[in-house]
């Protein structure tokens, strides 16, 4: 059968005057071809063939019983039905499938829907930006979403370990207001240590700690499902494509405070999928009430050692301390922009938070004294001249009495 493109200038050549002879000669096709098309209407139909027997006739109903239970694979067919003494081929057995074949879609899935208050799901993401040196640098980013508001908190950190996750949050739970009932979170390494036998995560002890003190529980969804925490991993996706690009700013600090300001706007737009602003469904999520704060302050607290030459490193930056407290153990705690370090529960010094990495902060007198006590912390035991004046002299005759008491 000819194409439309074909046939037009086969008429194109008729209205120029030209004979089927001479049309034929110039298209290449033969006499009878070009009169049947110049004399047809439209595009001529092909006539139908009488179908011909073929071998697989006598097995289309076992064909169509294997069809309906699902098997679609030429291969597992074509054994089956050489077992039952077929003797035709692949080709027309894939012919004779594809008609039934149903077309290849991801399986489909219900919609996760929760309560006011229920759950939150949380997840790490990685995002890039170019640094002052022109180098492209990643950043982690912390993202939480409630499952019925839709409200959603960023946080950008340093690290992704168990001290910074646990810091966001609560710096998250303080900005929605309350604290629900159940976190979701995929099997990551921050607080997922492994899984049991019976298939249960065995939690970070620090995380267990801190769930068990605030009220919350935790819960992990399954291998290779995204989709069952789909609102944080579009929240992920939405920082990406909405929030990074373009974006300029300072340091660490200044990014947070933009992500905060972010947030507050996102969180007053029209939801897509709720159709309401996830700021007003937040006034009806009746989270938990906060603890009070001595039940999570512990969880912000980082043991560190103190360095030799009287520093503590924290989040990439060093913070002086007195230098009489080199070599010992203490804990830092970040609150309110201030980076605190204490020994025995007992500030010893305290900083303004800096974010440049590998940043430098001494402590005003911080070595003073360093000189006098030669390095030393706390005297070390020496023997003690005296004056000979001072010495009692006594005879020979005084210890042999001595010595003859004790025989």
């Amino acid at each position: 059968m000819l194409r439309s493109g074909t046939m037009i200038s086969l008429h194109e050549l008729k209205a120029e005057g030209k004979s089927i002879r001479e049309i034929a000669r110039i298209s290449g096709h033969s006499r009878n071809t070009v009169r049947r098309y110049l004399r047809s209407d439209g595009i001529p139909e092909a006539k139908p063939r009488p179908s011909r027997p073929s071998k697989l006739d006598p097995f289309k109903p076992q064909l169509q019983d294997l069809i309906r239970q699902g098997i679609f694979n030429c291969e597992v067919l074509l054994r089956l039905l050489q077992d039952q003494g077929y003797q035709g081929g692949r080709t027309i057995l894939k012919n004779y499938v594809k008609d039934f074949r149903p077309p290849r879609q991801a399986p489909a899935i219900q919609r996760y829907e929760t309560k006011p208050g229920e759950h939150a799901q949380v997840d790490w993401g990685i995002c890039e930006y170019i640094d002052l040196d022109g180098h492209v640098r990643k950043v982690p980013v912390f993202v939480m979403v409630l499952g019925y508001s839709r409200a959603m908190y960023v946080e950008f950190t340093k690290r992704c370990d168990i001290h910074s996750f646990l810091r966001c949050l609560i710096h998250a739970f303080k900005y929605f207001g309350g604290i629900p009932k159940i976190m979701l979170t995929d099997q990551m390494k921050t607080v997922i240590l492994g899984m049991e036998d019976d298939r249960k995560p065995r939690w970070h002890p620090l995380f267990a700690d801190f769930a068990a003190a605030i009220g919350l529980i935790p819960k992990v969804c399954r291998v290779r499902r995204p989709q069952t925490k789909g609102k944080v991993e579009r929240g992920i996706r939405f920082v990406k494509e909405n929030f990074i690009p373009g974006r300029r700013f300072v340091d660490l600090g200044d990014l947070n405070q933009q992500a905060i300001h972010w947030c507050d706007e996102k969180n007053q737009r029209i939801h897509g999928t709720t159709g309401e602003r996830p700021c007003d469904r937040l006034l009806q999520e009746g989270l938990q009430p906060l603890p009070d704060k001595e039940r999570w302050m512990k969880y912000l607290q980082e043991p560190r050692r103190v360095s030799r030459d009287g520093f503590v490193s924290y989040d990439g930056v060093r913070y002086g301390v007195p230098w009489r407290y080199s070599g010992r153990d203490v804990t830092v705690r970040e609150i309110h922009g201030r980076v605190e370090i204490l020994l025995d529960g007992s500030p010893i010094a305290i900083h303004e938070k800096v974010h440049r990495s590998r940043a430098v902060v001494p402590l005003p007198g911080q070595y003073t004294g360093l000189v006098a006590a030669s390095g030393h912390a706390h005297p070390r035991p020496q023997a003690r001249q005296i004056p000979s004046y001072d010495v009692e002299v006594r005879s020979l005759d005084y210890y042999e009495q001595l010595a003859e008491v004790g025989v």
